[in-house]
């Protein structure tokens, strides 16, 4: 691990690449060129080293205002979603002047492609509406069609609210499972304890069809005790939410308050314990634990997570690591983190390895430690990982080395 600042001070010297010629719409992580997203860099002198990978971290792009979250399309175009309403657009490795144009709500969160998109071009997005004087927030569900460079078919598929809060640190993300199934997470917003009032949508996962629709299969269907999208509850603020990639099953990451971040697999219809239980204690004071031990869980449906960091390593999404670019990686999950609410002795991380053995996760590295606050890392179709960091504004690659 190496402590380190990411910024514009860290682009480096650019190689001139080609594009994967002819396969625009169809080529593969096999098929596809090493800068088909982003040219190379000529400079790999400042190498890091975390889990025992070589990497060096390439400033891929600089100049973004709070970018939250970003899809690859197979033409070579990334889209990389901004707080402030605007969709970037990349085009060979290249930031283009007009982002997407047409009514694009402001507050973006997350942004996922249909898993048929090459066939309907679907679009979801996530985003908070603010409160205003005449009525609350609320997290949106959104879905839309790309004609050229317009945003064109929008659809308002689910809203959650209203919530009487901003939400200037609220998250949502989307995804989707091997089924087509589409979920949505809702954090906890307000009283704690509305995370245990299945009537509410705070502190759940919310599953639909691709079109916004109810399965008729979700847990509590038919139910007058709880919402019919829940699909699982009881959470505070899960951050990331990611498919697993050989067993299919959902897994989430989640906030604590102080401590006690956790990393759960959901499962229908079951409770994840908050503020009942949990491993956070309170902020201000830290020797009161809220709620019980999770490993002492008892009741039909509660569910204690898989692992937790106490103390807190401040996640705010991961991914799976499934490319063989990375050898000693492979296998292990990757977490940004928001590390400004860490203990003042921990250090400030903006990548965190967890190395896993199924299900047990058997150690932790920072891979980089500096000061920012990085939202979203994925895995591109190209084999790279790339991640989003906020403060600066930037994307970086890890590009491995040896």
């Amino acid at each position: 691990m190496v402590t380190m600042r990411i910024g514009k001070e860290l682009v480096v010297g650019i190689a001139v690449g080609w594009l994967c010629i002819g396969l625009l719409t169809s080529c593969n992580r096999s098929e596809m060129a090493d800068d088909y997203y982003f040219p190379l860099p000529e400079d790999r002198s400042v190498v890091m080293e975390a889990g025992g990978q070589s990497f060096v971290a390439d400033t891929v792009l600089t100049d973004l205002e709070k970018p939250y979250s970003f899809v690859f399309l197979q033409d070579g175009r990334v889209l990389i979603t901004e707080r402030a309403g605007a969709i970037q657009v990349v085009r060979n490795g290249v930031v283009q002047e007009t982002p997407v144009e047409g009514p694009l709500p402001t507050g973006l969160r997350d942004i996922e492609l249909h898993p048929n998109y090459e066939q309907n071009g679907w679009i979801y997005i996530s985003w908070y509406q603010e409160p205003d004087e005449e009525d609350g927030g609320y997290y949106r569900l959104t879905r839309g069609l790309l004609d050229g460079n317009r945003w064109v078919n929008q659809e308002h598929l689910y809203q959650a609210g209203p919530f009487e809060l901003s939400g200037s640190h609220t998250v949502s993300r989307i995804e989707f499972d091997r089924e087509g199934y589409l979920y949505l997470l809702v954090p906890i917003r307000g009283d704690r304890m509305r995370a245990q009032d299945r009537l509410h949508q705070s502190g759940t996962t919310m599953r639909f069809q691709d079109d916004g629709s109810i399965p008729e299969d979700n847990p509590f269907v038919g139910r007058d005790d709880a919402l019919p999208e829940i699909y699982t509850w009881g959470h505070r603020e899960h951050q990331g939410l990611q498919l697993h990639p050989e067993t299919g099953e959902l897994w989430s990451i989640e906030l604590g308050e102080y401590g006690g971040d956790e990393l759960n697999i959901l499962k229908p219809g079951r409770n994840y314990g908050w503020p009942l239980a949990s491993y956070s204690v309170e902020y201000r004071d830290q020797e009161t634990r809220i709620g019980e031990d999770p490993s002492t869980m008892e009741g039909e449906g509660l569910e204690p997570p898989i692992h937790h960091w106490t103390p807190s390593i401040v996640p705010s999404g991961f991914t799976f690591i499934t490319s063989d670019r990375y050898p000693t990686w492979k296998g292990s999950i990757l977490v940004t983190s928001l590390s400004h609410i860490v203990p003042v002795d921990a250090p400030e991380r903006l990548l965190n390895l967890s190395i896993l053995d199924g299900e047990k996760v058997v150690s932790d590295e920072v891979v980089i430690e500096a000061e920012g606050r990085t939202r979203t890392v994925k895995e591109g179709p190209d084999g790279y990982i790339y991640f989003l960091e906020e403060n600066d504004g930037v994307m970086v690659r890890l590009l491995p080395v040896e």
